[in-house]
């Protein structure tokens, strides 16, 4: 079954982001994950307001590969620096309708 990992990512520092996004790029894809949508270009329609610098979706073919994603020991220090340099939020999300 299809995760999607659905992120809200404020920077309060810009120190990480240049080391980031190429390891970042390269073990999503090592775990068959793709970036579906990554921007700044978002507007939140309903509910109590939640700024967010970026608004990052990623589908991944199984929950296994998004966990494994994120232990991977290559991505665990950026992981570190982007939750230590930003107001993050992440959600793993099941590819599936519980009220269908």
């Amino acid at each position: 079954m299809s995760y999607y990992s659905v992120l809200d990512v404020t920077p309060t520092t810009e120190k990480w982001i240049a080391d980031y996004l190429e390891p970042a790029n390269r073990l999503v894809a090592k775990h068959g994950g793709k970036y579906l949508a990554r921007t700044a270009t978002h507007e939140q329609i309903e509910g109590e307001k939640q700024n967010a610098g970026l608004r990052i979706i990623i589908e991944w073919p199984s929950k296994e590969a998004a966990e494994n994603f994120m232990a991977d020991p290559g991505y665990v220090p950026h992981l570190k620096e982007r939750t230590a340099g930003s107001i993050s939020h992440h959600y793993l999300i099941a590819a599936q309708d519980d009220l269908a």
